[in-house]
């Protein structure tokens, strides 16, 4: 059920503003970036694989505090090995919870160092580990290869944990974005598969609904980041025919879970100008009436990953803050 544009959008709801401070900041992101497309997707994987320009790639060791391990571990039954990278305090008194890190990228780009730098500070602090899965991309391996490769490296850290300095019994997951929507559908498929126990899922601006349903999802037309011609194209990519149709698992498209009972503590938060807002406020409420813990923070003005792009924004740090105090209680837990 891919249909086009115009099948799919017969109509565009009125969108929020966006924040003032965030404008000018948006205005030149969309000019240096190309429309999602199957002609563009290889130069979009190489613009998000060299970073921002005139910046420097990440010390992911914080100057020594922090060990950089990469493994190849089993991937889902008969497929490829996946990658993890791991990123361990280089001083601590024992084990440590771990942050298993699924990174975004629309399911169609990015890779295990994407946005990586984010949870950087908890590991050089010694409060954590990280470990960030590297999943097949879509479309040359479509659903369910991503959310595959995201439990198989789940699974791999939680038998070996003790190996890796981590605490099996501290597990949070979490990502943005698509991350967010694959760490949504791996904490389900965890809490199906009665392995591993996760206890916090942190969800941000996640990927959540194939189907174009709401109004946010189709409020944006060459506006703000990830607009709804984006998200057809990464849904279509992940899903092919299956996407808005019946057949769609909610390891895919969470959204579509019919029970959410039995979800760890979750955090999610996006902007109030996010094509994704309907889907996160909608699965907010139904966690919480599922008996889930639920901290929700909708963002007024924010487009989607402004907190990242815009650091700089009162708006940003507010988000960021906000993120970051949850996570050290989490840590703390």
């Amino acid at each position: 059920m891919t249909g086009t544009i115009d099948d799919v959008f017969s109509d565009r709801p009125v969108r929020p503003p966006f924040d003032a401070e965030l404008e000018p900041v948006l205005a030149a992101m969309k000019a240096g970036m190309l429309p999602m497309n199957p002609q563009n997707l290889p130069a979009i994987r190489q613009m998000a694989a060299d970073g921002l320009p005139g910046t420097e790639p990440t010390d992911l060791t914080v100057g020594g505090a922090v060990m950089v391990d990469e493994r190849d571990v089993p991937g889902p039954d008969g497929a490829p090995d996946i990658t993890l990278l791991i990123l361990r305090p280089a001083r601590t008194a024992g084990p440590v919870p771990a942050i298993y890190y699924i990174h975004g990228g629309g399911m169609v780009i990015g890779d295990r160092r994407f946005a990586v730098e984010l949870f950087l500070p908890y590991v050089a602090e010694g409060k954590a580990a990280v470990v960030s899965v590297e999943y097949r991309l879509a479309p040359e391996h479509p659903d369910p290869a991503p959310v595959e490769d995201c439990y198989a490296g789940l699974v791999w850290t939680a038998k070996n944990a003790t190996a890796i300095g981590v605490d099996p019994q501290r597990l949070i997951i979490a990502g943005g974005s698509a991350g967010g929507g694959l760490a949504a559908g791996t904490a389900l498929l965890a809490r199906d598969r009665a392995f591993p126990a996760l206890t916090h899922q942190v969800l941000v601006c996640p990927m959540l609904d194939d189907r174009f349903d709401d109004p946010s999802s189709r409020m944006l037309d060459g506006e703000g980041l990830w607009d709804r011609n984006d998200n057809l194209f990464g849904w279509t990519a992940l899903l092919g025919e299956r996407r808005g149709g019946p057949d769609v698992s909610p390891y895919a498209a969470p959204a579509r879970a019919e029970d959410l009972a039995g979800l760890p503590r979750t955090y999610l938060d996006c902007g109030s100008a996010d094509t994704f807002r309907d889907a996160v406020l909608r699965y907010a409420e139904r966690l919480s009436q599922a008996g889930v813990s639920v901290d929700l923070h909708l963002w007024g003005g924010g487009f989607h990953g402004f907190d990242g792009m815009a650091p700089h924004a009162a708006i940003s740090r507010a988000s960021n803050a906000t993120r970051d105090e949850f996570l050290r209680r989490a840590l703390e837990a």
